[in-house]
């Protein structure tokens, strides 16, 4: 089993003796994403951490879209709950780069897509920029912060 898995149901068991219930609730919904990931498809399987750690930010990001819709709507109370499950989805998953590290490793993967293009990239080699890229960045920043990095880059 994946180390990351198995840490989140140790957390989830401490948090449900302390009555953490924001905690406990955050984590049996990450658990439960994990799970059905593992038996989504024609065959169940194990995920490695990589694949958890993916399934994590994914569900990050909707309690990130979701405290936006809530504080648009008037509910500050859900956007502030939808925030500390945020929080603790955030301490499972890698540290996201800041915008200079970023900026480096486009800047890499521009200098691999030219040396094999023989020229340097335009606007219309961004999928193979951002194919380098995410391989290099791996969950440590938004795809959004990619995108605008790699397009601010190739139109400079």
């Amino acid at each position: 089993m994946a180390e990351l898995k198995t840490r989140l149901q140790n957390d989830l068991t401490v948090a449900m003796k302390a009555r953490e219930t924001v905690t406990a609730g955050a984590l049996r919904m990450a658990l439960t994403a994990v799970t059905n990931e593992e038996v989504s498809g024609k065959q169940a399987r194990e995920l490695s951490d990589d694949e958890v750690v993916k399934v994590l930010s994914r569900e990050a990001k909707k309690r990130k879209e979701a405290a936006e819709a809530f504080d648009g709507a008037g509910r500050a109370e859900k956007a502030e709950l939808e925030r500390q499950e945020l929080a603790v989805l955030e301490a499972y998953l890698p540290a996201q780069l800041d915008d200079a590290e970023l900026a480096s490793i486009v800047d890499k993967a521009v200098e691999a897509v030219a040396a094999q293009l023989g020229e340097t990239p335009g606007p219309k080699q961004m999928g193979q920029v951002m194919k380098a890229v995410n391989a290099e960045v791996a969950g440590r920043a938004e795809g959004g912060r990619v995108a605008a990095a790699v397009k601010a880059r190739l139109t400079s």
